[in-house]
C-alpha cells in the first residue's frame, strides 16, 4: 500500500523538475494526478510516461479558468480533488537590484509575481470548492528565499517567495477547519527552472548557468547537490493522512548554509 492510495491531486507546473518528481511520487504512492502545465511537449512526454494514473491540462497558472479546468478534471475523472499542489514557478537568478536596469526590475516584478504569488492565489481559488467536500490539503511550494534573504534569489524572487508564505498563512486561517494548508520549503535545486521573459531569461535554465556542484559542495552542510526526487517527501507526508491535523506549517528542506571551505 502506497502513502496516498485512493487519493487525487492536482500539480501546477507538474510536467518538469520539481513538479514532475512530485507528481512521479504521487503515482508511486498511490494518488491520481491532474498536471497544468503550459508546455504541450512536456506533458506529452508525461503521459507517455505514467500513462492513466495522469490526466493533463495545458493552461497558464496566471488563469484561473485554467486552474478551475484542472480542479474539475480531477473530480470528473477521479471522484474527488483531495490535494492541490501550488507549484508552477520562475526564477530571477539572482539578479541584483543594483546590477538590473529599471526596465528589466520592473516587468520582472510584474511577470515573476503574476506567476509565483497570483498563480497560487488563483490556485488556491479555484480548488478551494472541491478540498472543501473532501477535507483535503492544499501545498504551497516556497524555497528557502521564503525563509531568509541570501544567495537563493534576488530581490524579486525573494519578495515573492514571502508573499507567499504569506499566502500560505492566510489560507490557514481562513479555510480551517476544512482544509489544511502547509509549504515545502527547498533550498537550491539541480531543475532546469527559467526565468521572466521581460528579464531576459525565458531561455535560460538554472541546471545550465549556475555551477551547482561547487556551489553546493562548498556552501552547504550535507555537500551534495540535491535534485528533485531528493525533496518531494514531505509533499507526500503533508498529503496524507498522516498529517491530518498539521495547518499553517512549512517543511524547510533546504541544505544548511555553512562558511566557505578551502
Amino acid at each position: 500500500m502506497g502513502w496516498l492510495d485512493g487519493t487525487s491531486a492536482v500539480v501546477t507546473g507538474g510536467a518538469c523538475g520539481l513538479g514532475r518528481s512530485i507528481v512521479e511520487r504521487f503515482v508511486t504512492e498511490g494518488a491520481r494526478v491532474v498536471v497544468l502545465d503550459r508546455s504541450a511537449e512536456r506533458l506529452a512526454d508525461l503521459n507517455a510516461g505514467l500513462g492513466d494514473a495522469v490526466r493533463t491540462v495545458r493552461g497558464d497558472v496566471t488563469s484561473y479558468e485554467d486552474n478551475a479546468r484542472a480542479c474539475s478534471l480531477a473530480e470528473r475523472e477521479f471522484g474527488r480533488l483531495d490535494t492541490f499542489v501550488a507549484n508552477a514557478g520562475v526564477w530571477d537568478f539572482a539578479r541584483s537590484l543594483t546590477d538590473t536596469p529599471v526596465e528589466e526590475l520592473s516587468g520582472g516584478f510584474d511577470e515573476l509575481f503574476a506567476i509565483n504569488v497570483k498563480g497560487y492565489l488563483l490556485g488556491a481559488k479555484a480548488a478551494a470548492p472541491c478540498l472543501r467536500r473532501s477535507r483535503g490539503s492544499l501545498i504551497l511550494t516556497l524555497s528557502s528565499a521564503a525563509l531568509f534573504p541570501g544567495p537563493g534569489g534576488g530581490p524579486i524572487y525573494t519578495a515573492a517567495k514571502h508573499a507567499a508564505l504569506g499566502l500560505l498563512r492566510q489560507f490557514a486561517y481562513e479555510l480551517a477547519p476544512d482544509i489544511r494548508v502547509n509549504g515545502v520549503a527547498p533550498g537550491v535545486l539541480e531543475t532546469g527552472i527559467s526565468g521572466p521573459r521581460s528579464m531576459g531569461l525565458a531561455d535560460s535554465h538554472l541546471d545550465r548557468v549556475l555551477p551547482l556542484e561547487q556551489i553546493v559542495s562548498k556552501g552547504t552542510a550535507l555537500g551534495v547537490v540535491v535534485r528533485p526526487e531528493d525533496v518531494v517527501g514531505p509533499y507526500v507526508l503533508l498529503a496524507s493522512k498522516d498529517s491530518s491535523i498539521t495547518t499553517g506549517t512549512v517543511i524547510d528542506v533546504s541544505s544548511v548554509s555553512v562558511p566557505p571551505r578551502n
